[in-house]
């Protein structure tokens, strides 16, 4: 029998943290591998009872502080008997006011608990959490995240002849629709404006009174008399509110809060984009997931118009990404994950689910930020990534005799200048923060890669572990289209490969630069690439290598193991069907001439596979 989920929410109200959780649980009712039980409660009372009646294997939080406070009440050791606490089985939260700050600092709940008193709230009150957010970076063993959802709709309405902007959103501060009205009058001679704003149950408009004012304000600013401005406060359901969206000619969302005010993703996005419909933002914190669209949607780098003509093409991977499957998924293997996790704890830490994370897959496929030589440079990797399609570069000339399967010593440094230049010159800010000696792998993959693309009409190319790999990023800074995936933004390879969106036998070029060998199932890793390439598909694989190496001698802590010849040549290959090196391998190095931490000397070698 599948393992019974419960997720609790508040009780129905007109709030968008309930419209979340209904539409989330609407799709996890198809779940074959979990009943998800949706129970809606008051009180500690109404959870105690819906346990006692459904013994949960698990339950999951729909939380945010005023929906469900009796979740967040300060507890002192007389009451820990009548909290979550004592509740023996998986505690999952929901954040939805999400950060990187606060994934990060978000903590085990038993383990933060003190006889003398509770003082941790938020970021301390569950065993693990999901963050609805695309753009965090996943440094927290305890937290996941998922992507967002985007309701299924089909929209039977026509376009508008005369421009129709569309907005809504509860009557709260720093929603915009004054800017909105200007916006419009700044670009517009004839327009219809068209907001619902109604009241809100949590927060400071219960009774409709800040909606109302935001209205007058809106109306007291239209000054051409070809712009119509309708507003309307009634709550809309799901389906009401599809169809008002869809009537648009573009809906528009200019929230105020700046990038540092710690707020999450906004839903009102999700349920536009449903619509396919062209959108526009301001550029908000809260609309962070939508900064890499392309031509922008961001009204500080396109005016309305510009993004209406460019229609709703610049938003369809993401439109794509985010849809009922995807998401039913990502529900699916967070459980798996964390019920793998409680059976490798031992039996006398079963009852504390959750204090103790033992090395289990995606902590240990989480690339360790020491060993790869970065400093954490997000904003660094931020700077350096604006794309500049007209770059050019010229792949290094590779003397005869010499393979692409090869070890990567002195002499490869010396012949891959002008790739390790390129990236330079591409990335100043994030291959400063680079050990010299470690870029030569970056180089040859970089190189590599552009040396093939021209081989392939439109290639679909996919990085395993692109978290900072300037062959990746150099690529995209280029102009190339680049699918990426590391444990530390989405996923790791294992649990890409059975993304119901992932298509099998579909890629040109798969590559990964120095991956494999934390992976503690490359087998596993292997298998994947291969299944993944397309028919006369490459991969091009740089790893960790010491000829001779055995199990249990030294190697940096975060590998797995040091690869030599016979791994690469008669363990790994044969398990990539119907696959074959590019080229005869050179893997011969009796000397390595690379030096990690004054401990550890090795060198790096090549994988470069071709399918037949």
């Amino acid at each position: 029998m599948n393992k019974k989920i419960l997720f609790i929410s508040h009780k129905k109200s007109q709030c968008g943290v309930y419209e979340f959780g209904k539409n989330i649980t609407d799709v996890l009712q198809h779940s074959k591998s979990y009943q998800f039980i949706r129970v809606e409660c008051s009180s500690l009372v109404d959870l105690q009872t819906a346990i006692a009646k459904n013994t949960p294997a698990g339950i999951i939080y729909n939380y945010y502080p005023s929906v469900l406070p009796w979740l967040a009440t300060r507890i002192g050791p007389k009451l820990w008997k009548n909290n979550i606490s004592s509740i023996p089985i998986p505690q999952i939260g929901i954040i939805h006011e999400i950060s990187q700050f606060v994934a990060d600092s978000a903590t085990n709940y038993r383990n933060k608990f003190l006889p003398n008193g509770f003082s941790h709230l938020v970021n301390s009150l569950f065993d693990f959490y999901i963050a609805p957010d695309s753009t965090l970076l996943l440094l927290n063993p305890y937290v996941y995240k998922t992507g967002r959802l985007i309701p299924s709709y089909h929209n039977n309405f026509s376009i508008p002849s005369k421009p129709v902007i569309g907005s809504f959103g509860f009557g709260t501060p720093n929603k915009g629709f004054e800017k909105i009205v200007q916006l419009v009058q700044q670009e517009f001679d004839e327009a219809i404006i068209r907001f619902n704003i109604p009241s809100a149950d949590f927060g400071l408009d219960k009774y409709g009174i800040n909606a109302k004012a935001v209205a007058e304000k809106c109306a007291a600013q239209i000054s051409k008399p070809g712009i119509q401005l309708i507003v309307t406060h009634d709550f809309l359901d799901n389906k009401e509110m599809l169809d008002f969206l869809a009537q648009n000619t573009i809906n528009v969302f200019l929230y105020e809060h700046d990038k540092t005010s710690g707020k999450g993703l906004s839903s009102a996005v999700d349920n536009a984009m449903a619509v396919q419909r062209p959108v526009a933002v301001s550029d908000g914190v809260m609309f962070r997931h939508l900064f890499d669209v392309e031509p922008s949607v961001c009204v500080t780098k396109n005016n309305l118009r510009t993004i209406i003509q460019n229609g709703f093409a610049p938003l369809q991977k993401h439109y794509s990404e985010w849809n009922a499957e995807n998401i039913l998924w990502d529900y699916e293997r967070i459980l798996n994950s964390i019920f793998e996790n409680r059976q490798n704890l031992s039996k006398h830490q079963t009852g504390v689910i959750g204090t103790i994370r033992s090395k289990w897959n995606r902590l240990l496929l989480k690339p360790d930020r020491a060993f790869t030589w970065l400093i954490d440079s997000v904003k660094a990797t931020a700077d350096d990534m604006k794309v500049n399609g007209s770059a050019q570069y010229h792949p290094v000339q590779i003397p005869e005799g010499v393979s692409l399967n090869r070890i990567l010593d002195n002499r490869a440094r010396e012949l891959y200048k002008p790739a390790i230049d390129k990236l330079k010159e591409l990335l100043p800010k994030t291959m400063s923060k680079k050990i010299a000696e470690a870029n030569v792998q970056q180089a040859f993959v970089f190189d590599t890669v552009y040396r093939y693309l021209s081989q392939y009409q439109n290639p679909k190319i996919l990085c395993v572990g692109c978290y900072q790999d300037t062959a990746s990023m150099s690529l995209i800074k280029m102009g190339c289209t680049v699918e990426e995936i590391d444990p530390m933004i989405n996923y790791s390879l294992q649990e890409y490969f059975t993304k119901p969106t992932t298509v099998k036998n579909s890629y040109n070029i798969i590559f990964s630069t120095s991956v494999i060998e934390h992976d503690p199932d490359d087998e596993s890793f292997i298998k994947c690439i291969a299944d993944l390439l397309a028919p006369g598909g490459m991969t091009v694989i740089t790893c960790d290598y010491k000829d001779g190496w055995k199990p249990g001698e030294p190697k940096p802590e975060c590998d797995e193991r040091f690869y030599t010849n016979q791994d690469m040549r008669d363990r790994l290959l044969p398990l990539m069907s119907n696959c074959s090196l590019i080229d005869e391998p050179q893997w011969d190095c009796p000397n390595p001439d690379f030096n990690y931490l004054g401990k550890y000397q090795y060198s790096f070698a090549t994988f470069v596979v071709k399918k037949n």
